[in-house]
């Protein structure tokens, strides 16, 4: 019988059972800001991916966000998480260097998903989605659910919750107040404007700048259409049964997301069986960018545990 529990994640600074650095030093010589980029035909579309970590185990596979491509991913989540386990992100089909268009639901950009992992040769993988892209870790989850293990699903809430449908409007505010500002729309989408959410903004966007060389491409105009599209699509569908999802899942989320409502991720998380919801304190949608000394350790804790699918303890 599943257990759901909810609890406030500790301060940034703090770990659950993992020190802090293994947030800040991934083992081995290869690191995300210098992995290769690699292509794998999928029914003749090439899918562009990058791997590290260790070459054992199930594979934890990354879903990007809305507008997002490989160089999007925080190095110090990706780099924690390969510090002891094989990551595999990639761009879904028409994002960033991969090719194709980019689908207009979901349900397809799922059956994406699916067939890459499937290219690969996967026969079982773990899930981290992050907004957007746990939107497609759900659609992973329902549509082949013997390919996932465990689920990660951070800055994202079900399908048919209330408000993920205006999302246009808000891209579009923070598109304006990005370009009054020479900025980054993420500056407002994704932390708050106070002084600690402003640090935690610079701070992360010089992590993305790390990786200097062979970079991706950028987001095209249809994959942003298609992607809002999608998106608002998805906010005004029918909710799933997320019941039938039965994998263990820990649902991660900031406390002042514009983008997905806190309220959203723990709805998502009473209707999952086996779900743990953290709330990370004084963030927004990028909760898990800002604290990622607390979320990495907390990521590794539940994708080792073989064991108890409840054995992860949220601390208040």
């Amino acid at each position: 019988m599943g257990t759901n529990t909810t609890g406030i994640a500790p301060a940034s600074g703090a770990s659950s059972g993992i020190g802090a650095a293994t947030a800040e030093q991934p083992m081995g010589k290869v690191t995300w800001k210098d992995v290769p980029t690699r292509t794998l035909a999928v029914g003749g579309v090439a899918f562009a991916y990058r791997a590290l970590g260790p070459d054992a185990g199930v594979p934890v596979v990354f879903l990007h966000h809305l507008m997002a491509v490989l160089d999007d991913w925080d190095p110090r989540v990706i780099d924690g998480i390969a510090a002891q386990r094989r990551v595999i992100a990639f761009d879904n089909r028409g994002v960033g260097a991969s090719g194709g268009s980019v689908p207009h639901t979901i349900e397809e950009m799922g059956r994406d998903a699916i067939a890459f992992i499937r290219a690969l040769g996967l026969k079982q993988v773990d899930l981290l989605g992050f907004s957007l892209g746990g939107g497609v870790a759900q659609m992973v989850a329902l549509q082949a659910p013997e390919l996932v293990r465990r689920i990660v699903l951070a800055g994202t809430g079900p399908r048919g919750g209330g408000g993920i449908d205006k999302i246009t409007r808000i891209a579009v505010t923070a598109y304006l107040k990005a370009a009054l500002t020479w900025s980054d729309p993420r500056n407002f989408l994704f932390f708050p404007r106070t002084p600690e959410g402003k640090r935690a903004a610079k701070d992360y966007f010089a992590r993305l700048k790390e990786r200097s060389q062979n970079r991706d491409q950028p987001i095209s105009l249809q994959a942003r259409r298609a992607q809002l599209q999608a998106i608002r699509a998805a906010g005004l569908s029918a909710p799933d049964d997320l019941s039938v999802i039965t994998q263990p899942v820990f649902v991660a989320n900031g406390d002042r997301d514009l983008m997905v409502d806190s309220s959203l991720s723990a709805d998502m998380a009473r209707r999952l069986p086996n779900a743990r919801l953290t709330i990370y304190p004084d963030s927004g949608h990028g909760g898990i960018f800002q604290h990622y000394r607390a979320f990495v350790p907390a990521v590794l804790d539940f994708l080792a545990d073989e064991s108890d699918p409840t054995r992860m303890k949220n601390q208040r």
